[in-house]
Order: C-alpha cells, then sequence, then structure tokens
C-alpha cells in the first residue's frame, strides 16, 4: 500500500529522527520492530518513561516523540508540556489505550501533535508520525470517533475570545503559551476551554 505521505518523506534529506516513550517492554519493543523497518524512519531512543523523555530530549534530538499517556512518576500529559516549553520543534504523538473524548481532547490542548490508540495497524503509526512532520495534526479513527460527540451536542456558539483560545490550542500551543500571549491567567484559558 501507497500512502500519500510516501512522497513526502522522499523529499527530506535525512530520515524522521523517532524516540518511543512507554514504560511497557512489549510495547516499546514492538514498536522498535516496526519502525525500524522503514528506511525514512531513524529511531534514536527508547526510553521507559516521562522523566527519562524529559531528562534525554535535548541529547537524542528527535523530530518526532512517541509518548505513552500512563506511565508512572511523570506521565504522558506533563511530559509533553515540559518537552514542548523547551524544545517546540518536537512532535509528539500520544500513544494510549483510552478512547474517551476527555483522554484526546486533553493530549491535544497540551500541545501533543497526535494520538493513537495502541490497537491501531502498525501503518498507521508510521502515517501518524509522517503526517505530523508536515506540521498537521494526526488523529487515529478511533481517537477521531471519540471527539464527534464533542462536537455533535448542540451548544452556544463561542465568543470571539473562546475562538481565539481554542484556536491556540488547536495550533500545539500550551495553556500557559495561550495565557502569555493573551495576557491573561492560567486559570481564564481553562476556563474558555471548558466552555
Amino acid at each position: 500500500m501507497t500512502y500519500k505521505s510516501d512522497s513526502i518523506i522522499q523529499e527530506r534529506t535525512r530520515p524522521i529522527r523517532v524516540v518511543i516513550v512507554d514504560d511497557h517492554p512489549m510495547v516499546r519493543d514492538g514498536l522498535r520492530s516496526i519502525l525500524e523497518t522503514y528506511p525514512d524512519l531513524d529511531l534514536v531512543g527508547s526510553l521507559v518513561n516521562g522523566q527519562e523523555a524529559i531528562d534525554q530530549v535535548a541529547k537524542l534530538q528527535p523530530d518526532v516523540m512517541l509518548l505513552d499517556l500512563n506511565m508512572p512518576g511523570v506521565n504522558g500529559l506533563s511530559a509533553t508540556e515540559i518537552i514542548l516549553e523547551r524544545f517546540p520543534a518536537v512532535r509528539i504523538l500520544i500513544l494510549s489505550m483510552h478512547d474517551s473524548p476527555e483522554y484526546v481532547s486533553t493530549a491535544l490542548s497540551h500541545g501533543a501533535k497526535g494520538y493513537i490508540l495502541k490497537d491501531v495497524p502498525t501503518e498507521e503509526v508510521y502515517t501518524a508520525i509522517v503526517t505530523v512532520m508536515t506540521g498537521k495534526n494526526y488523529l487515529c479513527t478511533g481517537a477521531s470517533a471519540a471527539l464527534n460527540p464533542l462536537m455533535e451536542t448542540e451548544r452556544e456558539p463561542l465568543t470571539n475570545r473562546e475562538q481565539t483560545i481554542l484556536l491556540q490550542l488547536a495550533q500545539g500551543k500550551s495553556n500557559k503559551d495561550v495565557a502569555v500571549r493573551l495576557e491573561i491567567s492560567i486559570r481564564t484559558v481553562e476556563t474558555h476551554r471548558k466552555n
């Protein structure tokens, strides 16, 4: 099967540097085995938790991090915010077993560029990596379906301020970044996001 992303990768001058972060050895080993089959990907690290990801990101210099959502110690959401604050060019794809809308929307609001359920076909992981490298967000089918009910409910139209904040969050900015840019408190950003 040929993906639209194949031509995008051919334009790159070097492979995409990928780091896997998951506390389960079987998941790390499985992803490593899959990703090493793609010549346009360079697996530069396989880490066991969020703190290790934070500590190693400068050394490993990944383009993309596949980051487990639930890990002991520093979880994927906290690691995402910290990493993106220090290294905003890193694209983070959240790996999770959870397909609830709350998990998906929270991950995106923390700056993740994508959300992949751990039961996706292997080629979809590759497609997600390539997609986020083009600057686009990626949601696997299950994550996208989880968000649909949120979008279909009848709600009052968003205010201009809510639209501005939502746009900033959709562009991958953290609550803190939005608050600083709009000169409002983080709590105000969180309140508008809930609306």
